[in-house]
Order: structure tokens, then sequence, then C-alpha cells
């Protein structure tokens, strides 16, 4: 069974639920890293444990919500070895695995549909990295 991590604050929350299913009705096992309502909650507190977890291995990906998403990509990004993706239409779900070999995606609750949302998990689990002349650029990004 494929692993996978989630998480979310208060604006993302709405969305979790409904992409946790989805994962597991497609053999992934989930570990929500929270928030578990609409309470008012730090993106931080979600996306570090996330993030982290990605880092050291525990996961190979994950997602994280947010109202923007650029709240939860940029507190992921702190990470070494970490590449979250702010992913707000499909295509660019695909284009992140492809070209930038993104490990985490980030999705604006607040700006995508549901539909859009899960369509775009589904493409950015099942697009492979390219390598080659895009995995040139990528070794260049950490610090």
């Amino acid at each position: 069974m494929k692993k996978i991590a989630i998480g979310a604050d208060h604006a993302g929350y709405p969305y979790k639920q409904p992409i946790t299913e989805w994962l597991e009705q497609n053999g992934y096992e989930v570990t929500d890293y929270g928030t578990h309502s609409t309470d008012s909650a730090d993106y931080p507190d979600f996306a570090h444990p996330v993030a982290s977890a990605v880092e050291n291995g525990e996961f190979e990906n994950a997602i994280l919500l947010c109202g923007s998403g650029q709240g939860v990509c940029i507190t992921a990004n702190k990470h070494q070895g970490i590449r979250a993706a702010l992913v707000w239409d499909v295509p660019l779900a695909a284009l992140t695995r492809q070209h930038n070999n993104a490990n985490i995606i980030c999705l604006p609750v607040r700006f995508i549909e549901l539909e859009k949302a899960l369509a775009s998990v589904e493409l950015f689990l099942n697009t492979e990295f390219e390598g080659g002349r895009h995995q040139t650029r990528v070794s260049k990004i950490a610090c």
C-alpha cells in the first residue's frame, strides 16, 4: 500500500476529508497531520510536521492545504529536500512533477474547486519526474 501524508489549516480543512477519502479509495494509506476542524489554526503547525515526514523519508509525497496555498508552500520549502509546489490548475500538477520533481502539492482551497483539486492530486501522484536536463536544474535547488 502506498503511504501519503496530508495536512491543512482551518481554511484547508473543508477539502482535507474528501481528498483523504479519494486517496483511501485509490489504495493509499493516509496519515493525517491535522487540523481537524474549521477553528482558526496556524498553517506552520501542520506544514512543518508534514514536510519533516517527507524530508525524513517516511513519505515520498504529501499534500498540504490552506486558503491561498502560499503559507503551507512557503513553510514546507524551508525544509531541505522539499520541493513543495503551489498548484491551482490541473496542468501545473503534471509539470511540477515532470520538471521540478516536486514532492509536496500545495492546494489553495479558497481558489480552486474541489473537483479540480482532486484531479490535480491524481495527476501529481501519477506523473513521473522526467529527469535529464530537469535533473540538472533540480540538483541546483538545495542551499
